[in-house]
């Protein structure tokens, strides 16, 4: 009778872990963005397909530039008290919490599924927000990485990262400008005016982004939480941000690596500021909580929803989950 009731429970489980994802709302939308007036070019004739009649484009006028995409979904049993943003890293997309490269579920789906209101950005200059001509508008040429770079840097090498499938990781690396952070900082704090107040989840590049919205929207936003960030705000602001408990996350093989020492360092010393200042900043350092092998795209890591899970552990302490 006990083994009868055991395997009807795990049957149960089973079923509740492929149940239909229930929105009570999805879409998306653009933010932010500029005019931006060009005159003195030559106009051009271009034949836009092979054989047809050509067409002259005249590159002077106006052109509207640095907006941001955004979407959202919106579960239908809604348990996160704010909504909760999530930003991806240098040269990536709002991919980066989607599926993970082999298939499995992404921290957007696990979020969703808990009942977070999520709201994911590809940032300006990034996929569906598009791109803008340089030297004219973007100051400088878009960087581009080649295909085996990312391995090493993002420190996958005998971590917990699918390496199997990489190549399809490299198929969401998309071009990079240096010039365009004033840009991603505007579009994401128009975002933060729209629809929050909110947590926000961000990711390496976007460490400054995060951090440096917080400080300029500090009643607007409840909760940060950096993964692995590779960028700081401003240390002599700290005190902006002693009411938003923060979360430090870092995984595996940090020591050993040629840049992440000295990117972590910069992370903790930046949370110090805001201890300081009179802050709540916790930070984990993954091997030391018994979660091991991660990678810096741990959100793609074969250990990602563990790692989801202690944020979502995290949240809840701070009293955002009901």
């Amino acid at each position: 009778m006990k083994r009868a009731a055991l395997i009807t429970l795990l049957i149960v489980s089973g079923c509740a872990q492929q149940a239909p994802l229930a929105l009570r709302d999805m879409g998306s939308f653009h933010v932010g963005g500029r005019d931006v007036t060009l005159s003195g070019k030559p106009v051009k004739e271009v034949v836009f397909t092979p054989g047809g009649v050509p067409a002259k484009v005249d590159p002077n006028g106006t052109y509207l530039v640095e907006s941001m995409y955004v979407q959202y979904f919106l579960p239908a049993n809604k348990r996160g008290s704010i909504p909760l943003l999530m930003w991806h890293g240098g040269g990536l997309t709002g991919v980066t919490y989607e599926t993970t490269p082999d298939g499995r579920e992404g921290w957007l789906n696990y979020f969703v599924k808990r009942g977070w209101d999520v709201y994911n950005s590809d940032a300006v200059e990034r996929g569906r927000s598009g791109w803008a001509t340089y030297p004219d508008i973007f100051k400088t040429e878009p960087l581009f990485l080649p295909k085996d770079e990312p391995f090493g840097r993002f420190r996958m090498k005998d971590s917990q990262f699918p390496a199997q499938s990489c190549d399809n990781f490299v198929r969401q690396i998309v071009p990079r400008w240096t010039s365009t952070d004033d840009a991603i900082i505007a579009a994401y704090t128009q975002l933060v005016d729209r629809v929050c107040p909110c947590a926000i989840l961000f990711h390496s590049q976007a460490g400054q982004f995060g951090f440096k919205v917080a400080q300029a929207r500090p009643d607007k936003v409840k909760a940060l939480i950096a993964v692995e960030p590779a960028g700081q705000g401003d240390a002599k602001l700290g005190e902006r941000l002693k009411a938003i408990p923060t979360l430090f996350v870092y995984g595996d093989g940090i020591e050993t690596d040629a840049r992440w020492p000295t990117i972590r360092r910069n992370g903790v010393s930046f949370g110090e500021a805001i201890t300081q200042a009179g802050g709540k900043v916790e930070v984990v350092d993954l091997p030391k909580a018994g979660i091991k092998g991660n990678s810096h795209m741990l959100m793609m890591d074969r250990n990602n929803l563990e790692v989801a899970a202690l944020i979502q552990r995290w949240l809840e302490q701070q009293g955002l989950y009901r």
